[in-house]
């Protein structure tokens, strides 16, 4: 009778169960960050915005972290900017919460680049080309939101490179 599994009592969980749930869950999230890229990147900001948290933050390639209202009204203003704009987004793997991810945004600057919110106007069209370099993002997912996105900080990517490629005038901040 020992040897018998009791309908009542808690089973033990196998490694390959619990293995199989940590990868289902992982494979979750990375669904979450894949579907949030692939709207980012099809300009589906309204979807964007309903996998992201409302305390969600996005730092690393803009001079300060900003909130998901100024990230969802950046990424349009390039859209916006950059009929053409590719991010090139690979998701790379998962632990945990974190799923990183890789970026290396391009585009032509054929509209109007509007970024008031970073204090630096609206800037004209250049018909200049850009291509940043690869950058590393970390992106975090929680409850099955998105509750921010961390971009490492690598030369020659990031806001700072782009408008630089561009020929626009980034002020220093002292």
């Amino acid at each position: 009778m020992f040897h018998r599994e009791h309908p009542f009592l808690p089973q033990p969980i196998c490694s390959k169960t619990a293995r199989l749930a940590v990868k289902e869950n992982n494979m979750n999230k990375r669904e979450i960050v894949q579907s949030l890229l692939d709207s980012v990147q099809k300009g589906d900001f309204k979807s964007a915005k309903t996998l992201l948290a409302d305390d969600f933050q996005f730092s690393g390639a803009v001079p300060q972290p900003i909130n998901q209202e100024a990230w969802l009204g950046m990424i349009a203003s390039m859209k916006t900017a950059f009929p053409d704009l590719d991010y090139h987004f690979k998701v790379i793997g998962a632990d945990d919460d974190i799923v990183k991810t890789t970026a290396q945004l391009s585009g032509t600057h054929r509209g109007s680049f509007d970024l008031t919110n970073m204090n630096l106007g609206v800037i004209p069209a250049t018909n200049k080309t850009f291509s940043a370099k690869l950058e590393n993002t970390k992106i975090t997912v929680k409850e099955n939101k998105v509750t921010s996105w961390a971009v490492e900080p690598t030369e020659g990517a990031g806001m700072k490179a782009i408008l630089e490629q561009l020929d626009v005038k980034v002020p220093t901040v002292v």
